[in-house]
Parts: structure tokens; C-alpha cells; sequence
């Protein structure tokens, strides 16, 4: 059955630009009060503080803290602070969009340094395994319910390669396998576990990529739309899929790209 989700609450990891970002603005419209963790400098935490502040102005709740959300004392303290904001409502939606890790080529070249083992689990502990823990914690303290739906953003970079993208690729091929086992536990409860794959997204994560502008171009020409996806798309999407008790759509990996991968 297709419910409002006003006056429902969201947590999103990373959730200060992109497509976090995006998702926070889009549910708030639609009545969802927001939980925020970012991890920022200056800069970024007066942004920030902009977006909660349009939040707010949807008549929601926001609420952002700035903090590393890859680090289990984030949890330990975050935590406690959820479970008395959203008091007996929970979480309904949760949003796992961190984009932190490491470019640098696994075979060093011309000088330049490789792949160190700290860089790759960095990057496979921040882009994946932190979504484990995350819906470990935040199911055993009870804030996720029957309907609860848990989404992971990965990106076609999880079965292909491309230079400078190999522990990101291995950090979103881990995702996803996340993804279908965190289904599979959580299904007896009622909660849906899913990943979107946008397609190529101009965010501050995809800039910081080599070559961006290239690969941006490329997937232009193949979309069908004849233009990249863009982080309210996937906000959309997100909305969409929420706004149902069932936990039947489970365990995927939903494309979100107007037809990148098609051609």
C-alpha cells in the first residue's frame, strides 16, 4: 500500500553536497524530517548549516552534525541523540551516500606512489563496510521497523575499470554484496535494503576523478537522454520507492541513469 511519508524521519550519511544532499532537499518537501551527518571543514559546515536551514523552512525538522561518519564513536554518540528526536517513529528511510576514498593507480608509475594497504581499506571501510555497521547499530537500538527502507549509492564504476578507480570499484563491488546480505537478514523484519546506480553525476566526488570532464562528456554522448543524471533524479527515486510499507523490492542494485548502461 502506498503511504504519505510525512512526519517520517531519514538518515542521511553524507548529507552536505551531492546526492545526499539532493535526497535531504527532496523529502523534506515531501514532509520527512532529516537527520544529517556530514564530515566538513569551514566551508562545508556553513553550507551545511544553509541546507538544514532550507530544511527547516519545509516545516521539518533538521538536524546536522558534523562528524566522520566511517568511525564507530560517531555511532556510539549519534545514536542515543537519534533515538530521542525521533522518539517511538524510528528511521524510516536511510540514506548511505559517503564518497571518501583514494584515486591513487594500485601499480605505481613514472615515480608517482601506488595503492597502500592503509588507502585501500580507508576507502573500502568508508565506501562500504561502514554501511554494515551503520544498519547493525541503528537496527539493534530499534530505530528501524517494519517498512524501513535502506539505500546504498553505487555506480557502474563496481563492475567496470577504469584508471584511478580501482579501490573505489572494489569499495562499490562491496557495497553491493552488502547490499543482497543486509536484504536477506533483514527481509524477516519487513526492512528493504537496495542500491541505486546513478549514472554519471557531476558532484564534488566524481570532479575529484581524473579526467572527469572526459568521462562526463562520454557518457553524455551514450545516455539516451543526451545528458548525465543529475542528484535530484536519484532523489526522486528515493522518494518514490519510500512511499510503501513493503519490503518486496529488496536486495537489488536499481538503475538510476536514463538509460547509461543500455547502450
Amino acid at each position: 500500500m502506498i503511504t504519505s511519508l510525512e512526519g517520517s524521519w531519514c538518515l542521511v550519511l553524507g548529507a552536505s553536497s551531492g546526492m545526499g544532499l539532493a535526497i535531504g532537499h527532496e523529502l523534506a518537501r515531501a514532509g520527512v524530517n532529516i537527520l544529517g551527518v556530514h564530515f566538513d571543514t569551514a566551508d562545508g559546515q556553513e553550507k551545511a548549516a544553509v541546507a538544514r536551514e532550507e530544511m527547516r523552512a519545509q516545516g521539518v525538522q533538521a538536524h546536522f552534525f558534523n562528524a566522520n561518519a566511517a568511525s564507530a564513536r560517531t555511532r556510539e554518540e549519534l545514536l542515543p541523540r537519534f533515538a530521542e528526536l525521533t522518539g517511538d517513529t524510528g528511521i524510516r528511510i536511510v540514506v548511505h551516500s559517503l564518497a571518501f576514498g583514494t584515486l591513487l593507480p594500485y601499480i605505481a608509475q613514472d615515480g608517482d606512489d601506488g595503492l597502500s594497504s592503509r588507502q585501500m581499506n580507508m576507502t573500502l571501510d568508508v565506501m562500504a563496510h561502514s554501511l554494515v555497521y551503520w544498519t547493525q547499530d541503528l537496527f539493534t537500538a530499534g530505530l528501524l521497523g517494519a517498512g524501513a527502507k535502506v539505500y546504498a549509492m553505487t555506480s557502474a564504476g563496481g563492475t567496470r575499470v577504469m584508471p584511478h578507480y580501482g579501490a573505489v570499484s572494489a569499495a562499490k563491488a562491496a557495497l553491493e554484496s552488502h547490499v543482497r546480505q543486509l536484504a536477506l537478514e533483514l527481509a524477516p523484519s519487513g526492512i528493504a535494503v537496495n542500491a541505486l546506480r546513478a549514472g554519471v553525476t557531476l558532484t564534488p566526488s566524481m570532479e575529484r576523478i581524473p579526467d572527469s570532464e572526459r568521462i562526463a562528456a562520454y557518457a553524455t554522448g551514450l545516455n539516451p537522454h543526451r545528458r548525465l543524471t543529475r542528484p535530484e533524479d536519484v532523489a526522486e527515486a528515493v522518494s518514490l520507492l519510500s512511499r510503501t510499507d513493503s519490503s518486496w523490492i529488496t536486495g537489488n542494485v536499481i538503475g538510476v541513469d536514463g538509460g547509461e548502461l543500455l547502450t
